[in-house]
Order: structure tokens, then C-alpha cells, then sequence
């Protein structure tokens, strides 16, 4: 098949959340599969910059177009780069006015004002250069509501076209939380006929939501967990769209995100102090559980418990329960440690903790790619106690470097880990502790379930090989994406004409 990926983000280039990840493996994953992919984002020089990249890494590509966004026509550049290793074509549309910014969305806290202006134009760029590059895709996946627009235009003005003939849409919800809600006004930027702008369409109480225009307009929808898609579908979890979702269903696939083994894999990994996989992790996991110890300033004691977490540090990731929880057990003989960023208020909050308690709480605010692994690995504990955890990906990459994981179960969490009780420890599927009640007590009582599993070697070696000999690469996510997208390209035919406004 010839793929199309559209998305705001990607690895190695630009990176806010797990959208980046997803973007990168599952267009590496598509192309080793034998597939033609051209994965498309943003150039944002001050990102790329930051990560190491200069301008001899892309090759300017002589084709333009120009884009209408309301009454402005603003020309789009393109720049070519490639992933090591790998035959995807990565495309950058290149315009400083909207992307040479110090951050992707926002800066100190406050979103760019044009950010509606910034991803339509990014959306049609998207189109506009697939047709002048001619790459006749049979599938455009779009990701969240920064290319929410594309199923739209697809429909609504490329259907036609020579080249989209049999284009298919499929529209991926990476997080329902962010919805790229503007006022009704803005519908003047995407260029679209007002007629569109209904409640079955564009519009949601009185504003354009370009997530809401993804849902409706493409041929599939995915998320990126089974039990999210279900989750979306209701009051609690569907940020006011249930309905749409609902009434949309039949169309709606929860594949799991897998794990980019080029990068996560701690038989290869660079930044461990020792590599291993499952036949040598009781002799690779202490090493690195001691470099670990070493570098947070903790005493190297091999036999006390480590929990740590590396996450954005807000409510909605858990830390009111991690700290509460912490509160409590560290009265007990245990060691923590934290990595991320987030709220003000749990920065200094567990920065505090690690003042109090040096000898067993480390936290490091800010984030360090190198630090990052090093902690997946030394870990015993990785805690991820999510309100909501539309995939997750830590908890995966815990499972692969033999590092047991606490969840909250929800989303893919509840995909991914299994809850180490008597029954599953019996039939061999247990590779975590999970909890459902969101309340610090539970977070607590779980922790010290924890520590008396550790405690049993035999049953915590069990967790560590059960966790670590499943295949959480992205082979079977891919293959699950290429179903989608067959289904996406045969609805698209029995729909073979123009979308008229409801």
C-alpha cells in the first residue's frame, strides 16, 4: 500500500507526548512491513535545533505551494529527511511565520493564539504537496485534531482529484482531552462552505472542533488502546463527544500502541550500564539498578525495593496519589525516584520529598532522554497510577526491561499489564499490579502489596519473565493498522461520491 501519515510530531525531529513515538514506529513499522510511507510534519527549526539536527540533516526539496487560509495565501516549503535505517520518507513542511517558534503549542503555559491558523494551514499543506509530489496514496492517516481538517478537505474538495481517486482517510484519537476547539469565526480559515459548520459536522456549541471534524469525516477512526476505545464512548471519558463516538462506532477500531525496539530494547540499549534480555536480567537488572542508585546520589543497597516513575507531573498522571502514597511508605525501607516535569506545585513538592528523605528519594525536574532508560532499567517498580491513560507507553517499556509496573486500570494500562493475583500468578499471564478505585489509600495498600511480592523472589522473577517474553513490538500493532486501513479503503469505495452536508 502507499501510506500517507500526518501528524504534528514525530521522533527524532519533535517530541511534546507519545503522539511523536507513535508517528515514527508506526510508520518504521509500516515500511519494514514492504509498505510505501511518507510520514509528514511541521519543520520547527528551534526543535530540531535543540535535538541535535542542522541544516546539512535535510535536503530542501525544489516544490511549493501556495495555501489559502482565509484571505491570506501563504506559501509552504518543503525539506526531505529519512529515519536511519528505515525507507520512510519523512516530509517537513517548511513556513517560519507558523513553526519557527521555541516551543511546538505554547509557551510558559499559554497556547499560541494562532494555533487554529497554524494547523489548518499544516493540514492543507499535507494535501497540496501530496498531489504536486504525485504520491497517490490508497490510505491518509491523520493523528489528533492538528490534522483533524484532512479527512475533511479529503472529502469535501480532494475526493475527486487525480491521484485521490481511492484515497482512504483514517483518523487516529491519540487523547480525547484535546480537541483543538476554536470560535466559529475561525471556520473562515479552513475554507470550507459554512454548510458544514452543523452539529453533525464541524461545529460543537457554537465553536469549530477540529477533533470532532476528524471523527466525522474519516473513513476509519482509531485509538490507541481496545479499552479506550469503549472508555471514549462514555460521559466519563468522551470530553462532551460520546455521542459522536457512539453514533460513529462502527467505525471505531482500539489498536495498542507497541514499543519502538530500535530504541527500547534493553538487550541493544546504550545507555545501560549492562544489557540484557530475558535468559541474563538477574544478572544485567542489578547493574544497572546500582549505576542507577550511583548516579541519583542514593546508597547502593541491592536488595531494598526501587519504585520510581518518569512522567509529566500532574494530577491527571497520578502524583497526588504517588505523593500522599510516598508520604506513608517511606516510613518503611524502600527507595524512590522521580523524573519529569509538570505543575509548579508537585515539581517542588517532590523535589521537597528527596530534601527530607536523601537517603531514599532522588527527583530530577527536567527531562534527560539517557536518564530516561537508565531508570526503566533500574527500576524494581515502575508506579503509573493515570486518572485516565489513553495507551501509555512507560508501562510497556517497564515490561521490557524486566522493571515490574503498578497501574491504574484504565485505558491501555488495562490492556497491557495484568494484575498479579492469586488466579493469574497460577495460569502464568500476572506481569504487574493493577488497581481500579483512584485513591491514594488504594495507591498505598498496592505499594505494599508490592513490597511483599519483592520480597518472594520466586514470584517476582515470575512477574519480570512474564512481562519481558511477550512481543510488544510494533509488528502485531502494524499488522492490526493494515487491517484498518484495507476496511478504510473498501468503505471508501462503497462511498464512491461527494459528501453532502447533513
Amino acid at each position: 500500500m502507499k501510506i500517507v501519515v500526518a501528524s504534528s510530531e514525530a521522533i527524532p525531529f519533535a517530541k511534546t507526548g507519545g503522539l511523536a513515538d507513535v508517528a515514527s514506529a508506526l510508520s518504521k513499522a509500516l515500511a519494514e512491513a514492504g509498505h510505501e510511507v511518507s510520514l509528514f510534519l511541521p519543520y520547527y527549526p528551534q526543535s530540531t535545533a535543540k535535538r541535535g539536527f542542522t541544516s546539512q540533516d535535510f535536503e530542501a526539496c525544489p516544490e511549493k505551494v501556495t495555501i489559502s487560509v482565509g484571505s491570506k495565501d501563504v506559501e509552504a516549503g518543503l525539506l526531505k529527511a529519512k529515519f536511519p535505517d528505515s525507507k520512510v520518507t519523512v516530509y517537513l513542511v517548511d513556513q517560519p511565520r507558523y513553526f519557527d517558534r521555541p516551543e511546538l503549542y505554547h509557551e510558559q503555559g499559554r497556547d499560541y493564539q494562532d494555533n487554529c491558523e497554524r494547523y489548518i494551514f499544516f493540514s492543507r499543506a499535507v494535501l497540496a504537496f501530496t498531489e504536486k509530489l504525485n504520491l497517490q496514496p490508497d490510505v491518509i492517516h491523520a493523528n489528533d485534531w492538528q490534522t483533524g481538517l484532512i479527512p475533511a478537505l479529503l472529502k469535501i474538495e480532494y475526493q475527486q482529484r487525480p491521484g485521490f481517486e481511492k484515497t482512504a482517510s483514517v483518523f487516529t484519537i491519540h487523547n480525547m482531552a484535546f480537541q483543538g476547539q476554536y470560535w466559529h469565526w475561525d471556520m473562515l480559515l479552513t475554507g470550507i462552505d459554512w454548510k458544514y459548520f452543523n452539529r453533525h459536522q464541524m461545529e460543537f456549541f457554537g465553536q469549530l472542533n477540529l477533533l470532532k471534524t476528524g471523527i466525522v469525516f474519516s473513513d476509519m477512526i482509531t485509538t490507541v488502546s481496545p479499552t479506550y476505545a469503549k472508555e471514549i464512548r462514555t460521559e466519563q471519558f468522551g470530553y462532551g463527544l460520546h455521542g459522536v463516538l457512539d453514533s460513529h462506532s462502527d467505525h471505531l477500531v482500539g489498536i495498542l500502541n507497541g514499543v519502538d525496539t530500535s530504541e527500547w530494547n534493553p538487550e541493544i540499549d546504550p545507555h545501560l550500564a549492562a544489557n540484557y534480555n530475558e535468559n541474563s536480567v538477574l544478572e544485567g537488572k542489578p547493574l544497572c539498578k546500582a549505576a542507577l542508585q550511583e548516579r541519583m546520589g542514593l546508597p547502593q543497597r541491592p536488595d531494598v525495593p526501587l519504585f520510581g516513575t518518569i512522567s509529566r507531573m500532574t494530577d491527571q498522571k497520578g502524583f497526588s496519589l504517588i505523593l500522599d502514597a510516598a508520604e506513608n511508605l517511606l516510613a518503611s525501607d524502600v527507595q524512590m525516584i522521580f523524573l519529569g516535569t509538570g505543575d509548579p506545585y508537585h515539581e517542588a513538592s517532590f523535589t521537597d520529598l528527596s530534601k527530607r528523605f536523601p537517603d531514599q528519594v532522588a527527583t530530577y525536574v527536567g527531562f534527560d532522554e539517557t536518564l530516561a532508560h537508565q531508570i526503566e532499567a533500574g527500576l524494581d517498580l515502575f508506579m503509573m497510577p493515570s486518572q485516565f491513560e489513553p495507551c501509555g507507553l512507560n508501562q510497556m517499556y517497564s515490561l521490557s526491561y524486566g522493571t515490574v509496573p503498578l497501574v491504574h486500570e484504565v485505558g491501555g494500562l488495562a490492556d497491557s499489564v495484568v494484575d498479579a493475583s492469586e488466579k493469574n500468578l497460577e495460569n502464568g499471564t500476572a506481569n504487574g499490579l493493577s488497581f481500579w478505585h483512584f485513591d491514594a489509600t488504594v495507591l498505598y495498600r498496592q505499594m505494599r502489596r508490592a513490597m511483599e511480592m519483592y520480597a518472594d523472589k520466586q514470584i517476582w522473577n515470575q512477574l519480570i519473565q512474564t512481562g519481558m517474553t511477550k512481543d510488544w513490538s510494533w509488528t502485531h500493532s502494524a499488522q492490526n493498522y493494515l487491517s484498518v486501513y484495507q476496511r478504510a479503503c473498501i468503505l471508501r469505495n462503497q462511498n464512491n461520491e461527494s459528501v453532502s452536508a447533513s
